[in-house]
């Protein structure tokens, strides 16, 4: 599915329309520059021994590694506005591989950020995060969607303490089908959240988060 959206792969029946084009009617090319793709797994393909202003610049081409591309100052300066914006500024000369792996994952964030995309799709960003870096890396989604709120945003996770306070729709997916899908209120029901996961759950949200457990 996250494939799907972010234009990377073709769907195999029906119908996909990513930012105004249908996949498969049209130029790919033209819809790739404008969607931005972060995930844990992605924070093993970045070169460790980067600094992480680096690490950043990248995303202006959405590459792996920044010593092919010349970078002014301007780019630099918008780097550091990117880290800036998810509480890293402070990291910018580290080197990527002395960061913990919740800074790991708000510089992608920012990198992410960088080329001003229509569309950020992010692949469980809090995967293996511990409390205080997952509340960090929230509240840098939070922060990052508010400096921009035309940004679309699509955050695939298991957990619904995970979800930023703003997040506006939702999608409850099981064995590949949908259980239930439309706005946040109506989706992430004690019911459907309880059909997804085949586990009796009580949901509630509380100062804009949301959290599940099992009674």
């Amino acid at each position: 599915m996250l494939s799907v959206a972010g234009a990377r792969r073709q769907p195999s029946r029906g119908t996909a329309r990513v930012l105004g084009l249908t996949l498969g009617h049209g130029d790919i090319r033209t819809v790739h520059p404008r969607i931005a793709h972060s995930s844990h797994a992605l924070t093993e393909l970045m070169p460790e021994h980067a600094r992480v202003e680096d690490v950043v610049l990248t995303g202006k081409r959405s590459a792996l590694a920044a010593w092919f591309e010349t970078f002014d100052e301007a780019d630099r300066r918008r780097a550091r506005e990117r880290l800036r914006a998810v509480g890293c500024e402070a990291l910018a000369d580290r080197r990527y591989e002395t960061c913990s792996q919740g800074e790991r994952q708000r510089v992608l964030l920012a990198r992410a950020l960088y080329g001003e995309p229509d569309l950020i799709v992010l692949d469980e960003p809090a995967a293996a995060l511990d409390l205080p870096a997952r509340e960090a890396l929230v509240s840098a989604l939070e922060t990052a969607m508010g400096e921009d709120p035309t940004t679309a945003m699509i955050v695939a996770t298991h957990h619904l303490e995970e979800i930023p306070p703003s997040a506006t729709h939702a999608v409850l997916l099981r064995d590949g089908r949908i259980v239930e899908a439309g706005p946040i209120e109506r989706t992430l029901t004690a019911e459907h959240v309880t059909a997804c996961f085949d586990l009796n759950v009580e949901v509630g949200r509380r100062a804009g988060r949301w959290w599940a457990v099992a009674p």
